[in-house]
């Protein structure tokens, strides 16, 4: 059992917040010492903790609160398993959705399609097609008819773990149910030939074919029911597939949603390091009349940076800034890139990079400051000036910083043998010393 701290709930009561332990059933506790002591009382109210939860981004905490609900004597709903296998699909934790998946099934309760398709798409952003292959076979047994998002969740995952041959067998399924594909199916084709082992030229060849097959293709397949319960649930189709695009799909000064499939084949072309393709690509848009959005520009100056061509990554940003809106994972990703193999030039490209960035009052949240640190921290010579530059950022802004982050931090301060009583020095090791505590108290529980 854990600690679930500071659920913050809008149903009557400002803030819930109960210890999950051993529990006192006293029969001599008042009404209001037992309101004091849990945190839900009802279906309702537990439907609500699913939810924040979720929206939390606090989903290893789904099992407790779900466990919790049982030993109420609380009847877990349809919408209860949705709640949680929608925060566990967002939260990448397989173990725990087929957990609710089972326990669901043991209450007689038949799975939807709908939350089928939640399933595959765990599968998929796991990078894990074997179950979702189960699943279907499941769906089958259990007279569950596939509908078309459910072709496309079957066909990113498959994509995800580089089945080629499984993805063209979905297309085929596809094509016999009467389906044409969609933008989304071809972005799946594009991330199935990108992750198929041993990459060749045929590779790249063919990622540049289906973005040209994919001109006029529709950008929905169809519009159901399905499609309603995953906007009610904040559920974008690109989360829904996998998308590389689904962290920015409410960014519309920085993504244009039509040109999904140029941001997955941009996007593979940075993973594969290929920047002759990635220019192949970008004069194809070119000649379409579009204009390269934010997403696209990023994910050039990425393969640059990945590619060594640090000047034309450099070259890309500013032509960028200079035109639109500038955005933080511009710089983000320059820097990233720039620390590339941690040469002298790269960590001074890095540390001016951020120094513009913070010039134009862009802020590191957490997470981007964190995988920053980490790789600055890798840095084995010179004068760690990159690192020290974004732990100050961080504590400048009382930024939380991870602890993977902090222990390589610290790491490199130690090899450069700073004298024990440097006071930066003292600070880490007291975040260290307090982060470490902390995962002690509440360790992390397998997905």
């Amino acid at each position: 059992m854990k600690l679930i701290q500071s659920i913050i709930v809008q149903h009557g009561r400002s803030s819930l917040v109960r210890l999950i332990g051993v529990r006192n059933f006293s029969a001599a506790a008042t009404p209001e010492q037992y309101d004091r002591r849990n945190y839900a009382i009802n279906l309702a109210e537990y439907n609500t903790v699913f939810s924040s939860l979720t929206s939390q981004r606090k989903a290893f905490l789904l099992r407790d609160a779900y466990n919790d609900m049982l030993l109420d004597g609380i009847q877990p709903s349809r919408e209860s398993f949705h709640s949680l296998i929608i925060g566990s699909m967002k939260g990448a934790r397989l173990q725990d959705a087929f957990y609710f998946r089972d326990q669901m099934k043991a209450m007689g309760l038949v799975p939807d399609v709908a939350l089928y398709n939640f399933l595959i798409s765990l599968c998929g952003k796991c990078g894990n097609s074997e179950p979702a292959i189960r699943i279907l076979e499941e769906m089958k047994i259990n007279n569950v008819k596939l509908n078309g998002q459910t072709f496309i969740c079957l066909l990113n995952t498959c994509a995800s773990s580089g089945r080629i041959d499984q993805v063209k067998g979905i297309v085929r399924d596809m094509t016999a149910a009467g389906l044409a594909l969609n933008k989304y199916c071809y972005a799946g084709l594009v991330t199935a030939h990108k992750n198929k082992k041993p990459v060749t030229d045929k590779t790249i060849a063919k990622i540049i074919e289906l973005v040209e097959q994919s001109k006029g293709a529709r950008s929905s397949m169809e519009s159901s029911s399905t499609s309603a319960e995953n906007q009610m649930n904040n559920i974008s189709e690109e989360e829904l597939y996998n998308i590389p695009t689904s962290d920015f799909v409410n960014r519309g000064g920085f993504l244009f949603k039509p040109l999904t499939v140029y941001h997955v084949a941009l996007h593979a072309c940075a993973d594969l390091k290929n920047k002759q393709a990635m220019e192949t690509i970008l004069e194809m848009l070119k000649k379409d009349g579009k204009d390269r959005d934010g997403y696209i520009t990023m994910q050039a100056v990425r393969c640059y940076m990945n590619c060594g061509d640090f000047d034309a990554g450099v070259k890309a940003f500013e032509d960028h800034i200079s035109s639109k809106m500038p955005a933080i994972e511009l710089y983000v990703t320059l820097t990233e890139g720039a620390m590339i193999g941690h040469t002298p030039k790269g960590m001074q490209l890095a540390t001016e990079t951020l120094e513009k960035m913070n010039a134009r009052n862009f802020f590191l949240n957490s997470k981007m400051g964190s995988e920053l640190l980490f790789a600055a921290s890798g840095e084995k010579t010179g004068g760690y000036a990159t690192a020290n530059y974004i732990w100050d950022l961080m504590q400048a802004r009382q930024v939380y910083v991870n602890l993977p982050a902090v222990e390589a931090y610290h790491k490199g301060l130690k090899d450069r043998e700073i004298p024990a009583d440097d006071p930066r020095l003292m600070l880490v090791a007291r975040t260290l010393d307090n982060l470490r505590s902390e995962r002690e108290r509440n360790p992390p529980r397998g997905g």
